[in-house]
């Protein structure tokens, strides 16, 4: 491209200097020109043929120095693999991120595109075509793209974008604009890409060959969003701000010291959405997720390769933590022989019926990963525990710098079935609203359960219908808790009674 520009040029100072000069003059001076050229041709012929192979590569090196001086443009290679290593099959991350920024302009300016589409979409995207020129400005500076390729019998073909231009605009390119061009990059794949559920394999299975196994994964499709979510809405701002001024805390974490994480603890009975919870936390900041699975990693290194193996933008999930390990009992005092000897039995039996490793991950392994030197090995990360009881974890693993922010998620208020009733049944108000919010107010019913009761099971089910489905099942249940709270009352009525009657024995 340059080298026809630098012609065009060159021809249009010529034809400018010999209009100056007379015809007659002109013609000698063209005839000379090309008479000059032949000759210059024809010996650089015969030292290519005859001249020995040493004193070619010298004279290649000095042209090519020559070249470079006189040359006005600088030229940057920027690879698909690193190293040309393709072994690995492992893009390098510039060359993505060059592609993903001269897509975003390559349908308006490009002659020649190319369609692809990725294995986790289901769009085409547009690129640009090997060979095709690409032309930007950035503060004045005009650069040149092209994508190359070197053919390679040995290794796989290795494609490569080239930037040109002009060397007065050296500072700039280097220092602003491939900055420029990364972030833009990033940002734009970061948008296009669709997000993926990754989950660790058993340990039994990694090997020094197969590096891939150690998280497998499938693409993250889940609707969960907060506006759906049946929560109070002053909770979920107080959420919402929290996980943005998060994302968007890249230069305070780096001003006060501390790496780029943050630690969420999500408790509650079963069925008041902390799964969907984590779903909408993906969502709204568009992090890749990682559930993690304790019980299938070997031992406390395992844990921390999967930890490096993690990327930044990702939530990573320990689900049910007060069951995944037995990590609340390693400071309590050791139980008697008979009973440790038969927990044992009995958790052997369960690992062989279900296939698990022997894990020897320990609290102190756990606490490393959550916020130990390993766990500053990447940036960008959120990590999440749920529970049903709270109450069970060691106080080491959830206290302040590890579990940043407690998000209890309980029985379901008035405020969230509103917005459970506005998804479901697209009602804002009902004359039945009324019934049920005094229900609530004595009822103790899962967001699960209120859902589900609203869910249209049938062509016939109706909003009415629903409705009243869900005061059935609120009745029900506040007549269940009634007659529990009877029954327990009635035991310990009887417990005292035995007390009374065993104290007034031992007076006689």
């Amino acid at each position: 491209m340059h080298a026809k520009f630098l012609a065009k040029t060159t021809r249009t100072a010529q034809q400018e200097t010999m209009k100056l000069v007379p015809a007659a003059t002109r013609t000698q001076t063209w005839a000379t020109m090309g008479s000059t050229i032949a000759t210059f041709t024809f010996v650089w012929a015969i030292i290519s043929q005859y001249c020995p192979y040493e004193i070619r590569s010298l004279m290649d090196k000095f042209k090519q120095r020559l070249k470079d001086y006189f040359y006005p443009y600088i030229q940057i290679a920027i690879h698909e693999f690193p190293g040309h290593d393709q072994r690995l099959m492992k893009r390098h991350e510039a060359f993505s991120a060059v592609e993903a920024y001269l897509s975003s302009n390559t349908s308006t300016n490009a002659n020649r595109l190319k369609a692809e589409m990725e294995s986790d979409s289901s769009s085409l995207i547009l690129s640009m075509d090997e060979y095709q020129i690409l032309t930007d400005e950035f503060q004045g500076a005009k650069i040149w793209w092209v994508l190359g390729k070197i053919v390679s019998q040995r290794t796989i073909h290795d494609k490569y974008y080239k930037l040109t231009f002009h060397k007065r605009y050296r500072e700039i390119v280097t220092k602003s604009y491939l900055e420029h061009v990364m972030k833009e990059g990033k940002e734009i794949r970061m948008g296009n890409r669709k997000r993926k559920l990754y989950t660790n394999c058993s340990g039994s299975k990694w090997t020094s060959y197969n590096r891939e196994t150690m998280w497998s994964h499938i693409v993250f499709d889940h609707p969960a969003s907060f506006e759906t979510m049946a929560l109070e809405a002053e909770k979920k701002k107080e959420i919402i701000e929290d996980l943005l001024a998060f994302m968007n805390g890249k230069e305070f974490y780096k001003r006060i010291g501390k790496a780029w994480k943050r630690g969420y603890l999500l408790f509650g009975p079963p069925g008041t959405g902390k799964s969907t919870m984590i779903a909408a936390m993906a969502n709204l900041l568009s992090y890749d997720i990682y559930d993690l699975e304790l019980t299938a990693v070997k031992d406390n290194t395992e844990l921390r390769k999967l930890l490096i193996e993690t990327t930044s933008k990702s939530i990573i999930v320990i689900e049910d933590i007060d069951c995944s390990l037995d990590l609340t009992g390693q400071r309590k005092k050791k139980a008697g022989k008979s009973c440790v000897e038969g927990e044992k039995k009995h958790s052997e039996k369960e690992k062989k019926e279900e296939g698990n490793i022997d894990s020897k991950v320990t609290l102190s392994g756990l606490l490393n990963f959550i916020d130990g030197l390993w766990s500053a090995c990447g940036t960008e990360r959120i990590i999440v525990f749920t529970t049903n009881y709270v109450e069970k974890l060691d106080p080491a693993l959830i206290r302040s710098g590890r579990m940043d922010k407690y998000i209890e998620l309980s029985y379901c208020s008035f405020e969230a079935f509103k917005v459970l009733a506005k998804c479901y049944l697209n009602l804002e108000t009902h004359q039945m609203f009324d019934e049920i919010e005094k229900l609530m107010g004595v009822t103790q019913i899962t967001p699960a359960d209120v859902a589900e009761n609203l869910m249209p099971k049938t062509l016939q089910d109706d909003p009415q219908r629903c409705l009243s489905n869900l005061i059935k099942a609120m009745k029900k249940a506040k007549d269940k808790a009634e007659a529990s709270k009877m029954a327990e009352e009635e035991a310990l009525k009887k417990v005292n009674e035995a007390e009374e009657e065993k104290l007034a024995v031992d007076a006689q």
